[in-house]
Protein backbone atom coordinates (compact mmCIF):
# COMPACT_ATOMS: atom_id res chain seq x y z
CA UNK A 1 0.00 0.00 0.00
CA UNK A 2 1.04 3.34 -0.77
CA UNK A 3 -0.45 6.81 0.57
CA UNK A 4 1.32 10.39 1.50
CA UNK A 5 -0.07 10.50 5.62
CA UNK A 6 0.07 7.19 7.61
CA UNK A 7 -1.39 8.02 10.89
CA UNK A 8 -1.55 5.28 13.79
CA UNK A 9 -4.11 5.65 16.22
CA UNK A 10 -8.43 6.08 15.37
CA UNK A 11 -8.97 8.24 18.83
CA UNK A 12 -9.98 11.72 18.22
CA UNK A 13 -6.53 12.87 17.18
CA UNK A 14 -6.58 10.33 14.45
CA UNK A 15 -9.68 10.80 13.20
CA UNK A 16 -9.90 14.13 13.43
CA UNK A 17 -6.14 15.06 11.53
CA UNK A 18 -7.57 12.14 8.72
CA UNK A 19 -10.22 13.61 7.89
CA UNK A 20 -9.00 17.30 7.83
CA UNK A 21 -6.51 15.88 5.01
CA UNK A 22 -8.99 13.98 3.30
CA UNK A 23 -11.04 17.25 3.00
CA UNK A 24 -7.54 19.16 1.81
CA UNK A 25 -7.28 16.16 -0.81
CA UNK A 26 -4.23 14.33 1.23
CA UNK A 27 -4.21 10.80 1.37
CA UNK A 28 -4.22 8.88 3.98
CA UNK A 29 -4.63 5.81 5.91
CA UNK A 30 -5.56 5.19 9.40
CA UNK A 31 -4.26 2.29 11.23
CA UNK A 32 -5.33 1.02 14.77
CA UNK A 33 -5.18 -2.10 17.04
CA UNK A 34 -8.46 -1.66 18.93
CA UNK A 35 -11.76 -2.50 17.26
CA UNK A 36 -14.73 0.59 16.80
CA UNK A 37 -16.59 -0.90 19.17
CA UNK A 38 -13.47 -0.56 22.06
CA UNK A 39 -12.83 3.12 20.66
CA UNK A 40 -16.94 4.10 21.09
CA UNK A 41 -16.70 2.32 24.74
CA UNK A 42 -14.05 4.42 26.20
CA UNK A 43 -15.33 6.82 28.98
CA UNK A 44 -13.60 10.37 28.18
CA UNK A 45 -13.96 13.59 28.87
CA UNK A 46 -16.49 16.53 27.56
CA UNK A 47 -15.26 19.80 27.70
CA UNK A 48 -14.25 21.36 24.11
CA UNK A 49 -12.70 25.08 23.68
CA UNK A 50 -13.88 27.52 20.87
CA UNK A 51 -10.80 26.02 18.88
CA UNK A 52 -11.77 22.94 18.82
CA UNK A 53 -15.27 23.36 17.78
CA UNK A 54 -13.80 25.55 15.08
CA UNK A 55 -11.58 22.49 13.83
CA UNK A 56 -14.83 20.22 13.83
CA UNK A 57 -16.60 22.59 11.84
CA UNK A 58 -13.49 22.88 9.79
CA UNK A 59 -13.67 18.93 9.41
CA UNK A 60 -17.36 18.79 8.49
CA UNK A 61 -18.49 16.83 11.68
CA UNK A 62 -19.97 19.48 14.09
CA UNK A 63 -23.44 19.13 12.76
CA UNK A 64 -24.70 17.01 15.74
CA UNK A 65 -22.57 18.56 18.45
CA UNK A 66 -24.34 22.15 17.32
CA UNK A 67 -27.74 20.43 17.65
CA UNK A 68 -26.75 18.55 20.91
CA UNK A 69 -24.21 19.87 22.54
CA UNK A 70 -24.07 22.47 25.60
CA UNK A 71 -22.45 25.69 25.62
CA UNK A 72 -21.50 26.92 29.13
CA UNK A 73 -20.71 30.86 29.25
CA UNK A 74 -19.03 29.94 33.02
CA UNK A 75 -18.10 27.07 35.78
CA UNK A 76 -18.25 27.16 39.61
CA UNK A 77 -15.67 26.85 42.04
CA UNK A 78 -17.28 25.79 45.47
CA UNK A 79 -15.30 25.88 48.50
CA UNK A 80 -16.18 27.28 52.44
CA UNK A 81 -19.57 25.53 52.03
CA UNK A 82 -20.65 28.29 49.35
CA UNK A 83 -20.69 28.24 45.32
CA UNK A 84 -18.39 31.01 43.29
CA UNK A 85 -19.22 31.67 39.81
CA UNK A 86 -16.64 31.69 37.66
CA UNK A 87 -18.28 34.19 34.54
CA UNK A 88 -16.42 32.86 31.61
CA UNK A 89 -18.45 34.50 28.92
CA UNK A 90 -17.91 38.09 30.42
CA UNK A 91 -14.39 37.58 31.66
CA UNK A 92 -13.35 36.53 27.86
CA UNK A 93 -15.02 38.85 26.07
CA UNK A 94 -17.99 36.52 25.23
CA UNK A 95 -15.87 33.29 24.97
CA UNK A 96 -17.10 30.23 26.04
CA UNK A 97 -16.67 25.97 26.33
CA UNK A 98 -18.97 23.39 25.23
CA UNK A 99 -19.87 20.43 26.98
CA UNK A 100 -19.84 17.30 24.36
CA UNK A 101 -18.87 13.79 25.19
CA UNK A 102 -15.95 12.92 24.08
CA UNK A 103 -17.43 9.28 22.42
CA UNK A 104 -19.88 11.19 20.60
CA UNK A 105 -16.83 13.58 18.82
CA UNK A 106 -15.63 10.32 18.19
CA UNK A 107 -18.59 8.81 16.93
CA UNK A 108 -19.04 11.74 14.91
CA UNK A 109 -15.50 11.44 13.45
CA UNK A 110 -15.90 7.52 12.58
CA UNK A 111 -19.08 8.24 10.88
CA UNK A 112 -17.37 11.07 8.10
CA UNK A 113 -14.33 8.29 7.86
CA UNK A 114 -16.43 5.65 6.58
CA UNK A 115 -18.88 8.18 4.32
CA UNK A 116 -15.80 8.53 2.64
CA UNK A 117 -13.38 6.58 0.51
CA UNK A 118 -10.08 7.15 2.91
CA UNK A 119 -9.20 3.77 4.50
CA UNK A 120 -9.28 2.95 8.00
CA UNK A 121 -8.06 -0.42 9.17
CA UNK A 122 -9.05 -1.65 12.53
CA UNK A 123 -7.53 -4.47 14.85
CA UNK A 124 -4.39 -4.83 13.24
CA UNK A 125 -1.30 -6.70 15.33
CA UNK A 126 2.20 -5.78 15.26
CA UNK A 127 2.19 -2.17 14.10
CA UNK A 128 5.71 -1.62 13.60
CA UNK A 129 7.32 2.19 12.26
CA UNK A 130 10.23 2.25 9.96
CA UNK A 131 12.77 4.27 8.76
CA UNK A 132 11.28 7.33 10.20
CA UNK A 133 14.46 9.34 10.10
CA UNK A 134 14.95 9.12 6.31
CA UNK A 135 13.10 10.29 3.34
CA UNK A 136 11.28 7.05 2.81
CA UNK A 137 9.15 5.46 5.63
CA UNK A 138 6.66 2.97 6.22
CA UNK A 139 4.80 1.25 8.83
CA UNK A 140 3.89 -2.97 8.98
CA UNK A 141 1.21 -4.52 10.27
CA UNK A 142 -1.10 -7.82 10.22
CA UNK A 143 -4.30 -8.72 9.81
CA UNK A 144 -5.75 -11.64 9.17
CA UNK A 145 -2.59 -13.37 9.23
CA UNK A 146 -1.40 -11.69 6.84
CA UNK A 147 1.28 -9.29 7.01
CA UNK A 148 1.33 -5.72 4.94
CA UNK A 149 3.27 -2.43 4.79
CA UNK A 150 1.90 0.95 4.12
CA UNK A 151 4.84 3.37 2.51
CA UNK A 152 4.14 6.84 3.02
CA UNK A 153 5.70 10.10 3.08
CA UNK A 154 5.10 10.68 6.46
CA UNK A 155 3.57 9.27 10.05
CA UNK A 156 1.30 10.91 12.74
CA UNK A 157 1.57 8.86 15.96
CA UNK A 158 -1.80 9.56 17.40
CA UNK A 159 -1.93 6.24 19.30
CA UNK A 160 -2.00 7.57 23.03
CA UNK A 161 0.22 7.20 26.13
CA UNK A 162 0.27 3.15 25.16
CA UNK A 163 1.20 3.15 21.85
CA UNK A 164 3.87 1.90 19.38
CA UNK A 165 4.52 5.54 17.84
CA UNK A 166 6.39 7.16 21.34
CA UNK A 167 8.42 3.73 21.89
CA UNK A 168 9.77 3.43 18.44
CA UNK A 169 11.68 6.50 19.64
CA UNK A 170 15.36 5.99 20.17
CA UNK A 171 15.86 6.86 24.50
CA UNK A 172 18.70 9.04 23.44
CA UNK A 173 16.27 11.34 21.07
CA UNK A 174 13.81 12.09 23.70
CA UNK A 175 13.64 13.49 27.14
CA UNK A 176 10.50 13.33 29.33
CA UNK A 177 8.69 14.79 32.05
CA UNK A 178 6.18 13.80 34.58
CA UNK A 179 4.57 14.25 37.68
CA UNK A 180 2.40 11.65 39.42
CA UNK A 181 -0.38 12.60 42.08
CA UNK A 182 -1.09 10.47 45.24
CA UNK A 183 -4.65 10.04 44.29
CA UNK A 184 -6.94 9.31 41.37
CA UNK A 185 -10.42 10.07 40.83
CA UNK A 186 -13.45 7.82 40.97
CA UNK A 187 -15.98 8.58 38.32
CA UNK A 188 -19.47 7.69 37.62
CA UNK A 189 -22.09 7.97 34.73
CA UNK A 190 -25.68 7.76 35.21
CA UNK A 191 -29.08 8.56 33.85
CA UNK A 192 -29.94 11.24 36.03
CA UNK A 193 -30.01 14.93 35.34
CA UNK A 194 -26.97 17.25 36.65
CA UNK A 195 -27.41 18.73 39.87
CA UNK A 196 -26.74 21.91 37.69
CA UNK A 197 -26.54 23.58 34.72
CA UNK A 198 -22.63 24.36 34.65
CA UNK A 199 -19.87 22.42 35.99
CA UNK A 200 -18.92 22.70 39.42
CA UNK A 201 -15.40 21.92 41.27
CA UNK A 202 -15.78 21.60 45.18
CA UNK A 203 -12.58 21.92 47.31
CA UNK A 204 -13.65 19.98 50.86
CA UNK A 205 -11.57 18.68 53.62
CA UNK A 206 -12.69 15.50 52.71
CA UNK A 207 -11.24 16.10 48.87
CA UNK A 208 -11.77 17.03 45.39
CA UNK A 209 -15.19 16.24 43.78
CA UNK A 210 -16.40 17.45 40.28
CA UNK A 211 -19.98 17.77 38.96
CA UNK A 212 -20.14 17.52 35.13
CA UNK A 213 -22.92 16.34 32.93
CA UNK A 214 -22.95 14.88 29.54
CA UNK A 215 -26.75 15.80 28.53
CA UNK A 216 -29.26 17.18 30.32
CA UNK A 217 -30.40 13.44 31.51
CA UNK A 218 -26.65 11.88 31.70
CA UNK A 219 -24.49 13.36 34.33
CA UNK A 220 -20.96 12.41 35.08
CA UNK A 221 -19.91 13.16 38.69
CA UNK A 222 -15.88 12.56 40.59
CA UNK A 223 -14.46 12.19 43.84
CA UNK A 224 -11.24 12.09 45.05
CA UNK A 225 -9.68 8.87 46.17
CA UNK A 226 -7.32 6.75 47.73
CA UNK A 227 -5.33 4.68 44.88
CA UNK A 228 -5.53 1.96 46.68
CA UNK A 229 -9.01 1.77 46.61
CA UNK A 230 -10.93 -0.57 43.93
CA UNK A 231 -14.20 -0.17 42.31
CA UNK A 232 -16.06 -2.32 43.47
CA UNK A 233 -15.46 -0.64 47.01
CA UNK A 234 -17.91 1.58 46.11
CA UNK A 235 -21.44 0.90 45.85
CA UNK A 236 -23.37 3.79 44.04
CA UNK A 237 -25.11 4.98 47.69
CA UNK A 238 -21.52 4.78 49.35
CA UNK A 239 -20.92 6.96 45.92
CA UNK A 240 -23.96 9.35 46.46
CA UNK A 241 -23.32 10.03 49.99
CA UNK A 242 -19.94 10.69 49.34
CA UNK A 243 -20.06 13.40 46.58
CA UNK A 244 -23.03 15.14 48.56
CA UNK A 245 -20.98 15.54 51.64
CA UNK A 246 -18.04 17.30 49.66
CA UNK A 247 -20.91 19.99 47.79
CA UNK A 248 -22.44 23.36 49.08
CA UNK A 249 -25.70 22.04 51.10
CA UNK A 250 -27.82 23.50 48.30
CA UNK A 251 -26.03 21.79 45.52
CA UNK A 252 -26.05 18.62 47.52
CA UNK A 253 -29.89 18.31 48.23
CA UNK A 254 -30.35 18.86 44.67
CA UNK A 255 -28.31 15.84 43.84
CA UNK A 256 -30.40 13.35 42.02
CA UNK A 257 -29.62 9.49 42.43
CA UNK A 258 -29.59 6.86 40.38
CA UNK A 259 -28.33 3.51 39.09
CA UNK A 260 -24.61 4.12 37.77
CA UNK A 261 -23.58 2.37 34.18
CA UNK A 262 -19.73 3.11 34.31
CA UNK A 263 -17.57 3.37 37.11
CA UNK A 264 -13.68 3.29 37.28
CA UNK A 265 -10.46 4.90 38.90
CA UNK A 266 -8.46 6.91 36.88
CA UNK A 267 -4.96 8.03 38.02
CA UNK A 268 -3.87 11.32 37.35
CA UNK A 269 -0.28 11.62 35.98
CA UNK A 270 1.01 14.86 34.34
CA UNK A 271 3.54 14.37 31.53
CA UNK A 272 5.48 15.30 28.48
CA UNK A 273 7.66 14.23 26.35
CA UNK A 274 9.89 16.58 24.37
CA UNK A 275 10.27 16.70 21.01
CA UNK A 276 7.24 16.16 19.37
CA UNK A 277 8.86 15.29 16.04
CA UNK A 278 11.98 12.98 14.99
CA UNK A 279 12.47 12.62 11.01
CA UNK A 280 9.36 12.09 9.42
CA UNK A 281 7.48 10.81 12.43
CA UNK A 282 5.03 13.37 14.30
CA UNK A 283 3.65 12.88 17.94
CA UNK A 284 -0.21 14.22 18.81
CA UNK A 285 -2.09 14.05 21.90
CA UNK A 286 -1.23 11.29 24.29
CA UNK A 287 1.09 9.94 22.65
CA UNK A 288 3.25 13.00 23.59
CA UNK A 289 1.21 14.55 26.69
CA UNK A 290 -1.15 13.93 29.51
CA UNK A 291 -2.62 16.33 31.94
CA UNK A 292 -4.89 15.55 34.84
CA UNK A 293 -8.58 16.44 34.19
CA UNK A 294 -8.58 18.87 36.30
CA UNK A 295 -8.43 21.88 33.73
CA UNK A 296 -10.14 20.13 30.86
CA UNK A 297 -6.94 20.22 28.52
CA UNK A 298 -6.45 16.87 27.29
CA UNK A 299 -8.81 16.48 24.42
CA UNK A 300 -8.06 20.22 23.46
CA UNK A 301 -4.35 19.89 23.45
CA UNK A 302 -5.11 16.59 20.99
CA UNK A 303 -6.93 19.05 18.93
CA UNK A 304 -4.48 21.87 19.02
CA UNK A 305 -1.66 19.68 18.17
CA UNK A 306 -3.43 18.68 15.18
CA UNK A 307 -4.40 21.99 13.54
CA UNK A 308 -0.38 22.48 13.90
CA UNK A 309 0.17 19.28 12.07
CA UNK A 310 -2.50 19.47 9.57
CA UNK A 311 -1.33 23.03 8.79
CA UNK A 312 2.27 21.86 8.11
CA UNK A 313 1.29 19.04 6.03
CA UNK A 314 -1.24 20.91 4.23
CA UNK A 315 1.72 23.91 3.17
CA UNK A 316 4.05 20.73 2.16
CA UNK A 317 1.53 19.55 -0.17
CA UNK A 318 0.38 22.54 -1.48
CA UNK A 319 4.02 24.34 -2.28
CA UNK A 320 6.64 21.74 -0.50
CA UNK A 321 7.51 23.99 1.85
CA UNK A 322 8.91 21.75 5.22
CA UNK A 323 8.37 25.14 7.62
CA UNK A 324 5.41 24.23 9.05
CA UNK A 325 6.34 20.88 9.46
CA UNK A 326 9.83 21.93 11.04
CA UNK A 327 8.33 24.01 13.40
CA UNK A 328 5.60 21.50 14.30
CA UNK A 329 7.18 20.47 17.89
CA UNK A 330 8.08 24.10 18.88
CA UNK A 331 4.61 25.47 17.88
CA UNK A 332 3.23 22.26 19.76
CA UNK A 333 4.99 22.53 23.00
CA UNK A 334 4.60 26.58 23.82
CA UNK A 335 0.69 25.53 24.14
CA UNK A 336 1.16 22.15 25.58
CA UNK A 337 3.71 23.41 28.46
CA UNK A 338 0.87 26.26 29.10
CA UNK A 339 -1.87 23.75 29.20
CA UNK A 340 0.46 21.72 31.56
CA UNK A 341 0.93 24.26 33.90
CA UNK A 342 -2.64 25.40 34.10
CA UNK A 343 -3.64 21.52 34.81
CA UNK A 344 -1.08 21.59 37.24
CA UNK A 345 -2.00 24.23 39.05
CA UNK A 346 -5.41 23.60 39.01
CA UNK A 347 -5.02 19.74 40.74
CA UNK A 348 -2.58 21.55 43.26
CA UNK A 349 -5.53 24.23 44.38
CA UNK A 350 -8.49 21.85 44.02
CA UNK A 351 -7.11 18.82 46.22
CA UNK A 352 -6.54 17.62 49.23
CA UNK A 353 -2.80 16.00 49.48
CA UNK A 354 -1.42 14.04 51.88
CA UNK A 355 0.59 16.22 53.29
CA UNK A 356 -1.20 19.32 52.91
CA UNK A 357 -1.85 19.88 56.64
CA UNK A 358 -3.18 22.76 58.07
CA UNK A 359 -1.03 25.22 56.55
CA UNK A 360 -1.87 24.11 52.70
CA UNK A 361 -5.35 23.78 53.59
CA UNK A 362 -5.30 27.84 54.48
CA UNK A 363 -3.30 28.58 51.28
CA UNK A 364 -5.84 26.76 49.23
CA UNK A 365 -8.37 28.72 50.64
CA UNK A 366 -6.75 32.01 50.28
CA UNK A 367 -6.02 31.42 46.82
CA UNK A 368 -9.58 30.26 46.16
CA UNK A 369 -10.84 33.55 48.16
CA UNK A 370 -8.29 35.69 45.70
CA UNK A 371 -9.37 34.18 42.54
CA UNK A 372 -13.05 34.65 42.77
CA UNK A 373 -13.03 38.12 44.09
CA UNK A 374 -10.31 39.26 41.93
CA UNK A 375 -10.98 40.31 38.37
CA UNK A 376 -7.98 40.23 37.72
CA UNK A 377 -7.32 36.54 38.96
CA UNK A 378 -10.49 35.42 37.37
CA UNK A 379 -9.76 36.87 34.48
CA UNK A 380 -6.51 34.91 34.18
CA UNK A 381 -8.28 31.52 35.43
CA UNK A 382 -11.01 32.03 32.60
CA UNK A 383 -8.65 32.56 29.70
CA UNK A 384 -6.73 29.53 30.17
CA UNK A 385 -10.05 27.19 31.48
CA UNK A 386 -11.54 28.58 27.52
CA UNK A 387 -8.35 27.84 25.95
CA UNK A 388 -5.21 30.24 24.35
CA UNK A 389 -5.26 30.57 21.01
CA UNK A 390 -3.88 28.11 18.02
Amino acid sequence: MRTQVAIIGSGPAGLLLGQLLTRAGIDNIILDRASKDYILGRVRAGVLEEGTVRLLDQAGASARLHAEALPHDGFSLAFDGRNHRIDLFDLTDGKRVTVYGQTEMTRDLLQQREGSDAPAIHEAENVAIHDFDSEKPFVTFEKDGTTSRIDCDFIAGCDGFHGVSRRSVPEKSIRTFERTYPFGWLGVLAEVPPVAHELIYANHPRGFALCSMRSMTRSRYYVQCSLDDKVEDWSDDRFWDELRRRLPEEEAAAVTTGASFEKSIAPLRSFVAEPMRFGRLFLAGDAAHIVPPTGAKGLNLAASDVHYLFEGLRDYYADKSMAGLDDYSRRALLRVWKAVRFSWSMTMLMHRFPDTGEFGQKIQEAELDYLTHSRAASTALAENYVGLPF
